[in-house]
């Protein structure tokens, strides 16, 4: 193939946020290229991430279940674990999505190059090639020089180390070296109690390691909504070793058999204040890959906090340049950046768009799932906006008591004037899969009455979003709360 020097839109990032920009623009009939490091599209998200974490976590799902049974009469042994079975487990998963979006890419003619890219100016970027050198370039080292009419800047983030804390071991893991399981520690902390941190702290304690988990704040789940987190909390507090709130870790050095830990925190412990840990993640959140090779020659701006900002059109203060995805901002999610996709390329065809959501949906994947979409209480209470709670809770479902499962809960946000839908929030087994109709919700600006009169089917989880509906106006089937006055 030969190698391209001119196309109209060239897409630095495959994530899916970079992908989604290229594959909506060759659609849309634009010559595309698009560039990123690995050897198919896919990003942290499909490689690092968001699918490799999930595949894991429903394995830890099964482990919780089959354990869970012997409450209703169905004993199972111990699960004996193969370590390199279940890394070929999510390997395969894996490499089924990323080879997917690899023949996708060749099906919309884009020209994917696998490589480094570096801004000369404006409107050309110098490629360096990387092992494999993807469709375009052959061998490691090779460059080439590509002009280009627009470019998105999808490039992500990365984790979040700890300042001043760094220890060249690797008994202490990132994100993504959990994901590798080199193995599974008898003894495991977890520095950060946001998502990431709980899911993978998640993984391995239903593998059998004994997890603590420490966190700055007074609670798990920072941000989020408390009466949801509670939930979390009381099962989490069951599978985990130990969880250390109002507590930071002030040193990390290397033991014999572990690394030794020295934190510090209200009503901590004396034993807890040095403990050796087997290994150590740090989770405590991701900053945005803006150092992109060249962008100084550009004019594209960037602010203190490393985002690289853009306007409402996700275009950057250099008019044939635009941004989207962890590298603008947050929330730092998927979905966000995919949806930033189609506005970029929507803008760059010439439409009149915005990227404007009322709702985007958060979800935790521990268990049980924590997930939220449009206001919360707690930014309603920051903003001093009146509106009213509805919560409907998961022990009076018939759904949730038939799968043993009741340790959960749904809340509306209601503008109390006009009733309408302002944010959901959910904790629960499955709340992830049932968020989506409370984004439709506040997105079509639905008052309480257009859920209260949707007929949900029985017996689904899907009922409790009607029936906190019916909380609000004081006549729910299944719990009783009159109507205020």
């Amino acid at each position: 193939m030969s190698e391209p020097t001119k196309t109209q839109l060239v897409v630095i990032g495959g994530g899916p946020g970079g992908y989604a920009a290229a594959f909506f623009a060759a659609d849309s009939g634009l010559s595309v290229t698009l560039v990123d490091m690995e050897p198919n599209p896919g990003g942290v998200c499909l490689y690092r991430g968001c699918i490799p974490s999930k595949a894991l976590l429903h394995v830890a799902k099964v482990a919780s279940e089959a354990k869970h049974a012997s409450h209703w009469g169905l004993t199972y042994a111990e699960p004996k674990i193969e370590l390199d079975k279940l890394r070929t487990f999510k390997d395969s998963v894996v490499g089924k999505l990323t080879g997917g979006l690899g023949q996708l890419s060749k099906q919309r003619k884009i020209t994917y190059i696998q490589g480094k890219a570096t801004f000369i100016d404006a409107k050309t970027l110098s490629i360096e090639a990387v092992t494999g050198g993807g469709a375009s370039i052959k061998g490691t080292g090779k460059t080439q020089t590509l002009t280009f009419d627009n470019a998105i800047i999808a490039t992500g983030s990365y984790p979040t180390k700890i300042p001043g804390l760094s220890l060249n071991s690797d008994r202490v893991m990132d994100s993504t070296g959990a994901l590798d399981l080199p193995e599974i520690p008898g003894t495991l902390l977890v520095v950060g109690g946001g998502y990431i941190g709980l899911e993978l702290g998640s993984v391995y304690a239903a593998l059998g390691t004994k997890v603590t988990v420490v966190e700055m704040t007074d609670g798990l789940l920072p941000g989020a909504d408390r009466d949801l987190v509670t939930y979390l909390a009381r099962r989490l507090e069951t599978t985990l070793h130990k969880i250390l709130l109002k507590t930071r870790v002030t040193g990390m050095e290397e033991a014999k058999k572990g690394v030794k830990v020295l934190m510090e925190g209200e009503g901590l412990a004396d034993a807890d204040k040095a403990q050796v840990f087997d290994r150590v993640l740090v989770s405590i959140g991701r900053r945005p890959n803006s150092a992109v090779p060249g962008l100084d020659k550009t004019g594209v701006k960037v602010s203190d906090k490393g985002f690289i900002q853009v306007d409402a059109a996700l275009r950057t203060a250099t008019p044939n340049i635009f941004a989207i995805g962890d590298v603008v901002g947050e929330p730092m999610l998927a979905h966000k950046a995919s949806h930033e996709a189609r506005v970029a390329v929507e803008a760059i065809m010439g439409h009149k768009v915005a990227f404007e959501p009322q709702a985007i949906p958060a979800v935790v994947f521990t268990d049980p799932e924590v997930a939220w979409c449009g206001l919360t209480e707690t930014e309603a209470k920051k903003q001093g906006r009146k509106v009213e709670i509805a919560k409907f809770p998961w022990a009076a479902l018939g759904r949730a008591l038939a799968i043993d499962r009741p340790d959960g809960m749904t809340k509306l946000v209601i503008d109390p004037e006009t009733e309408r839908i302002l944010g959901v929030g959910m904790v629960g087994a499955g709340a992830g899969e049932n968020i989506a109709e409370g984004v439709l919700a506040v997105e079509m600006a639905a008052l309480a009455t257009d859920l209260k009169l949707s007929i949900h089917p029985h017996p689904t989880m899907s009922e409790t979003l009607m029936e906190a509906a019916e909380v609000f106006f004081g006549h729910s089937t299944h719990v009783y709360r009159p109507k205020k006055k």
